[in-house]
């Protein structure tokens, strides 16, 4: 099949294009920036502009739609921006693959009931697929993902530009600059994370799934096995950067930021995985992925993201 991804430029959607065609589709990136982060074709658009994707749709065998306005307090003074982005670019994708009988995939938030700007929207754009498959006989399946991490993720100031702050790059670049890592809330809440190509690997199954039959009944979850809080996911970051010769830092606690709900556990149902034939088992562990992240970090000091002077 040939696959547009929406997206396809950012974190999720480059390790979704190396997936894809490692199982021999074609992705076709949609983005509305005129560059490419890999060796795919690029259609330039706007997921706000409704010919554009119709457009996409036109030009392919389906779709996976990633790309969306990113953050949790980030986007709460101006919620604008994710309104309308994750809103409109959600029911234009809807509209597009309902148009062209195409199968799709949609990727839903695992904090789906927090009151921040990026979870409601997204959430709500999760509800008009389920009314889509029920009354439109579009062929969407939902992949809910809770903290994908791994290599490539951009780190937000004083590091790289990257505009939302995300757990695994502020961690690991602050413990390999030896700065305290800070941790919103304590960081007790439990907050599950998965390896990014995991994630890539469920939502291309999932779409694969969606061109053989009809949409699945339930939202495929993707997450780790074993639950932990991201203090935990913290200090083993610290202790590989120790492992590797760098110095201890601290923990310091924050307040809880704006837009999570304390007390709340971002979990996954793994066994929903099955019904995509992934096995539970196979997922890498926390301790694995974060080696690799950490890894690929410190190779890429000074390249990726450098330490503030």
């Amino acid at each position: 099949m040939k696959v547009g991804v929406t997206g396809g430029n950012g974190f999720i959607g480059r390790y979704v294009c190396e997936e894809l065609a490692a199982r021999g589709h074609v992705p076709l990136v949609f983005d509305h920036r005129d560059r490419s982060e890999g060796p795919w074709e690029v259609m330039r658009g706007d997921i706000r502009d409704a010919t554009a994707m119709t457009e996409l749709a036109a030009h392919c065998d389906a779709i996976i739609h990633l790309a969306a306005v990113l953050g949790t307090q980030e986007t709460i003074t101006n919620p604008r921006p994710a309104a309308e982005t994750n809103l409109m670019g959600g029911l234009n994708f809807l509209e597009a693959v309902a148009q062209y009988d195409l199968p799709g995939v949609y990727i839903c938030v695992g904090n789906h009931w927090m009151d921040n700007s990026y979870s409601i929207s997204k959430t709500a754009v999760e509800r008009f697929a389920r009314m889509f498959n029920a009354h439109r006989g579009t062929k969407v399946n939902l992949v809910r993902v809770v903290n994908a991490y791994g290599p490539r993720q951009q780190a937000a100031p004083p590091f790289a530009a990257g505009k939302v702050r995300k757990i695994t790059p502020a961690v690991v670049c602050r413990a390999l600059s030896g700065l305290p890592v800070e941790l919103y809330g304590g960081g007790t809440q439990i907050s599950d994370m998965v390896w990014v190509g995991d994630t890539a690997r469920a939502l291309v199954s999932a779409l694969e799934v969606a061109s053989t039959q009809k949409a699945l009944d339930h939202v495929v979850e993707v997450g780790p096995t074993t639950s932990g809080s991201i203090r935990d996911a913290a200090e083993l970051i610290i202790d590989l950067c120790v492992a590797r010769g760098y110095e201890r830092v601290p923990i310091v606690d924050l307040p809880m930021r704006p837009g999570e709900t304390p007390e709340t556990a971002v979990t996954a149902d793994t066994e929903t995985l099955r019904s995509v034939g992934i096995d539970p088992a196979s997922l890498v562990s926390l301790e694995e992925g974060m080696a690799r992240t950490v890894d690929w970090f410190i190779e890429n000091r000074g390249v990726h993201w450098n330490a503030p002077k």
